[in-house]
């Protein structure tokens, strides 16, 4: 049985990636980083950065939210008549 313990400072040892990645393939940095973007988009970590970039105040929250919902409903309401 071979217990041998893991050296964190081994250079062999596999690097355990957490979070999200992307491989950069045949030098092509660009699209990585339109991969990557797209990732973060999907993954909603930058609306949520952004939100927690400073405080606003709950009525805000309340209003901001309600332009929003009205804003969905007249627009889905200009897709039906225009069909």
């Amino acid at each position: 049985m071979n217990n041998k313990r893991h050296n964190r400072f081994d250079k062999n040892a596999a690097i355990k990636v957490e979070g999200l990645s992307v491989e950069v393939r045949n030098g092509d940095v660009n699209k990585a980083l339109r991969r990557f973007k797209k990732k973060m988009q999907e993954d909603g970590k930058l609306q949520t950065l952004r939100e927690k970039e400073y405080y606003e105040k709950p009525t805000t929250k309340r209003k901001k939210a309600k332009a929003a919902a009205r804003a969905r409903h007249l627009k889905s309401l200009k897709k039906a008549v225009d069909k």
